[in-house]
């Protein structure tokens, strides 16, 4: 099941690298020989509330001692304690204590490793909300959470500290940065602060009912859980085995023409891979086999109850409810006007004299399903300060921590956009290792490169893993501030939006998806003994190259099909309503890349990738829908519709020659206009500026001169007044 994260535990082990497992005897060993010292004959877990406080208490002071090898031990002393001293549960481990001292000299240049441990496991465990939860527990959660997201270190919230972390790293000013853990923080402080799908959701609703805005249509995320994914291709062997089941042989031809034609389909915007021409031989081997009952009962989930209005209710079985935008009903009008009686009245929207009666029908039914976003009224509002800055008064900015969050990565947003986006390209299971290219494995690699087998495939699964948590990490935070962004301003969105465009962010995850993706999406990078908090609370049993091999019992992984939906959602994000950018996915050959993610058999997967397909179809030309009927029958059943959007034919008025660069502009002039208007106090107009225009209130102001004028004033009054010849009559006239 989708979701913000994944299982509590899993979201934990991920933290830990396996190179890393030596660390948990080593922080356990710094906080017992604390803890004798100071408490002597108990166990932590034999100390009530108080005691445990005390000791907190005197563990962080020793972070302020000024020994670096002191305030390491202190900080691996309170990771212990926040890895739940584990110690005092444990089904049997040793070590020996020279080897481990041993490795303790080789690590202790690894504070700020340790203190990002710390940091993670408060933020992720703070966070998680549970049923009981007390009323002080929930205080507590919430004070901490304004804390986390307020501008306290540095004028600026800690998520900006990260994100200054990331761009370090990636101009080569800080390679020892453990990104994986960086990432991974930065993902959990922005949900943690912001919140995260379910949230989103209900600040959108309370957001549309304080613009006056009706409610919406549906839940999404109870509509993404309900729908059923389609059937994943048959292979060759069930076909001939359907085919001998059916006797007829009217059966047997269609079917062997039904294959033929999936067969012969030649895509016309396939890239000169082999390995992709063998791919989409199949065609619509992505729905291949799914059969599309009328009944849909079972398949699709009833259109959710609405309170009874005049909004007409969906047809039975489609998922979403049909939207309709304003310049929707006005290009109806329109076309409608000038084809019945010859001229157009502009946007005027409610004049239908002399047009025909089912032209009538057709505009009640377009306007019962109108729904105006939060961000058409948000660039209404906008247009309308700058058109009357003096009398449209002041906006009142409400400091939500996303607005706070904006106005910290503001001056360097760009930046940050390009430093994930170069992580992500390295960590990409597609990338070739390039010597000019990033080190994201620098914290996962061992002191000691492997001699053994066994530890080869151990640091192999150990690397992959490694790249798979920070694709995750970057796609969850990209999604998470892209929603919470276009939630807060529409204009905050489309900056952040244009810069990830701008730094090649379309065809970088095309590229991710040009992979063997059921591969990715199944791959078993993982040693469950090994993971944390397994590996500290069971003895290690011994491994062996069968056992690294065998993997865990899933189906998939989950964390590989989290980030390809996110990915999948920002890729929709960037493109939606962007004629331009939409011509990008055509240009980039998108198509063939997408139709094979379909065949991951997962719906929230299959919608967003079928939205892709959508909104590209009208211009793949008509060979190419003809050979993709699956695929353009799935749409029609899982995408929501727009009324009169002939997204299936290339008659739309959108068919244009596009102009990348015009468009762009065109919006980057209205994102800057917001930016100066609402950030930029320093370069505001002149002319708007209050002016003390009183005589007396401008000479009584205290000046403070600085001394160098208090020193020269007298040469000053020789050389600037008294040197000078004024001519009285001449100022006098």
């Amino acid at each position: 099941e989708y979701a913000d994260t994944d299982k509590w535990a899993a979201e934990l082990s991920e933290l830990y690298s396996y190179t890393e497992g030596p660390e948990f005897l080593l922080n356990r060993k710094c906080f017992e020989e604390d803890f004798r010292i100071h408490v002597r004959d108990k166990k932590w877990t034999e100390l009530d509330k108080k005691q445990h406080r005390t000791h907190a208490m005197r563990l962080l002071d020793g972070l302020e001692v000024t020994a670096r090898e002191k305030r390491l031990r202190v900080a691996r002393a309170i990771l212990y304690v926040a890895q739940g001293t584990f110690g005092e549960c444990v089904v049997g481990a040793g070590a020996s204590g020279a080897a481990l001292n041993l490795w303790f000299s080789a690590q202790s240049s690894f504070l700020g490793r340790v203190l990002l441990n710390i940091m993670y496991l408060i933020v992720e465990t703070v966070r998680q909300e549970a049923e009981g939860d007390k009323a002080e527990w929930k205080s507590m959660r919430q004070t901490f959470r304004a804390e986390l997201g307020a501008p306290l270190y540095n004028n600026e919230p800690f998520s900006v500290m990260l994100f200054g972390m990331v761009t370090k790293f990636c101009s080569g000013h800080a390679p020892h940065f453990p990104m994986k853990k960086v990432l991974l923080l930065l993902w959990k402080t922005v949900l943690c602060t912001l919140g995260g799908f379910e949230e989103l959701q209900s600040m959108k609703a309370e957001k549309r009912e304080v613009l006056g805005l009706p409610p919406l249509p549906e839940d999404s995320i109870k509509v993404i859980r309900n729908m059923r994914a389609a059937s994943p291709p048959a292979s060759a062997s069930d076909l001939i085995e359907q085919q001998q089941k059916r006797g007829c042989d009217l059966g047997a031809a269609l079917i062997k023409q039904d294959n033929l034609d999936a067969f012969n389909e030649r895509d016309p915007y396939k890239a000169d891979d082999s390995r992709e021409e063998e791919e989409e031989n199949d065609d619509d081997n992505s729905l291949e086999g799914e059969t599309f009952p009328l009944e849909r009962d079972e398949v699709m989930p009833p259109p959710t109850q609405h309170p009874p209005s005049d909004r007409i209710t969906c047809p039975k079985g489609l998922p979403w409810a049909p939207k309709v935008r304003e310049k929707d009903i006005e290009m109806f009008l329109e076309s409608s006007r000038s084809k019945f009686i010859g001229y157009t009245l502009g946007s005027d929207t409610n004049t239908v004299v002399g047009l025909p009666r089912p032209i009538h029908e057709s505009i009640r039914t377009l306007k019962q399903h109108k729904y105006t976003s939060i961000a058409e009224v948000q660039v209404h509002m906008e247009d309308e300060y700058l058109r009357s800055p003096l009398s449209g008064g002041e906006e009142e900015v409400e400091q939500v921590p996303a607005e706070i969050l904006y106005q910290g990565l503001l001056p360097s947003l760009p930046q940050y956009m390009i430093a994930l986006l170069k992580i992500l390209l390295a960590a990409a299971p597609t990338s070739k290792a390039k010597t000019d290219s990033i080190n994201i494995l620098a914290d996962v690699l061992p002191e000691e490169m492997p001699t053994t087998v066994l530890q080869s495939m151990k640091l192999g699964v150990d690397v992959n893993r490694h790249k798979e948590i920070i694709v995750k990490a970057i796609s969850a935070v990209l999604l998470l501030l892209l929603k919470h962004f276009k939630l807060n301003h529409i204009y905050q969105f489309e900056y952040m939006a244009q810069h990830l465009v701008f730094a090649n962010c379309i065809p970088l995850i095309l590229k991710f998806f040009n992979q063997n993706i059921m591969s990715y999406i199944t791959a078993k990078n993982s040693i469950s003994v090994l993971d944390y908090p397994y590996c500290v609370v069971h003895e290690l049993p011994e491994l062996t190259a069968e056992s690294l091999e065998a993997g865990d019992n899933n189906q998939f992984c989950w964390r590989n099909l989290f980030s390809c939906i996110n990915l999948l959602r920002i890729l929709n994000k960037l493109t939606k309503w962007k004629h331009s950018r939409t011509m990008m996915l055509v240009v980039f050959k998108s198509a063939p890349i997408l139709k094979r993610a379909l065949k991951v058999k997962q719906a929230m997967m299959q919608l967003y990738v079928l939205k892709l397909l959508k909104v590209q179809t009208k211009y793949l030309g008509r060979q190419w829908r003809k050979s993709n009927m699956k695929t353009m029958s799935a749409i029609y059943q899982k995408v929501r519709h727009r009324l009169n959007d002939d997204w299936a034919y290339g008659n739309d008025l959108d068919a244009r020659p596009w102009d990348f660069q015009a468009e762009e502009c065109a919006l980057r002039a209205s994102i800057e206009r917001f930016n100066s208007r609402r950030y930029d106090r320093a370069h505001s107009n002149p002319d708007f500026l209050p002016v003390d225009n009183c005589l007396q209130s401008v000479l009584g102001q205290r000046v403070e001169l600085p001394e160098d004028f208090q020193v020269n004033y007298d040469l000053w009054l020789e050389r600037e007044v008294f040197s000078r010849p004024i001519s009285w009559e001449e100022l006098l006239q």
